[in-house]
């Protein structure tokens, strides 16, 4: 049993670095390596290699390279124990999958105008349901609470992922999911006390 206003749980998530092949839409069908940037990115928000251990008890990442490359490496560099969890991949997002971002406004501006207005009801062609995302999102955080609990985790994931973990903590509408900005190798901490789960800050750059 907690004592009154003990953390149960640290959750911190960190976006990868920057991606090859520029910007755009990788979801769950795309999976491209980090750039040397894209690396940089990411080591620098974990302050460099630190020494074995660091602040975080264990290692938890999404199964695709851009996420699951940093974190092996980065587990070996800590002696941490590393898991991965397919639930914390991206949102799928259909059609647009390995469109570029200009490509989607230029080619397809209604349904690019569409998805912003709407992003819950009007998806890419074949896009996974946002609810679905969140529903499994929201699991996910779930299984790590309960087999983590006492531990301060660092999770390292998708944009989307991090968008849906905060709306999941502060119950926000899907519908506002895509107004939160999360850039590359940002970082985000949940925290679960007796008053439930909490958001610490959003898009730190550096631990």
């Amino acid at each position: 049993m907690t004592a009154p206003g003990e953390t149960q749980i640290l959750i911190d998530l960190i976006r990868h670095g920057e991606p090859a092949g520029g910007l755009r839409y990788r979801g769950s069908g795309v999976d491209d390596p980090l750039t040397p940037e894209g690396r940089r990115q990411m080591w620098e928000a974990v302050g460099g290699r630190a020494h074995p251990g660091g602040p975080w008890d264990r290692i938890v990442s999404s199964p695709l390279q851009r996420c699951r490359a940093f974190a092996e490496e980065l587990a070996g560099c800590l002696n941490l124990p590393l898991e991965l969890e397919p639930a914390l991949r991206e949102v799928g997002f259909g059609a647009w999958e390995g469109r570029s971002h200009e490509d989607v406004r230029r080619n397809s501006p209604d349904e690019y105008r569409a998805f912003f207005q709407d992003p819950l009801h009007a998806r890419p062609r074949g896009a996974e349901p946002l609810e679905d995302f969140r529903g499994r999102v929201s699991q996910a955080l779930e299984r790590l609470e309960t087999r983590h609990c006492g531990e301060h985790l660092l999770v390292v994931t998708h944009g989307g992922v991090i968008r849906a973990a905060v709306c999941v903590a502060l119950d926000m509408p899907l519908q506002t999911m895509y107004r939160i900005r999360v850039p590359y190798a940002g970082l985000t901490r949940l925290r679960r006390d007796e008053r439930g789960l909490q958001v610490d800050f959003v898009n730190r750059i550096r631990v």
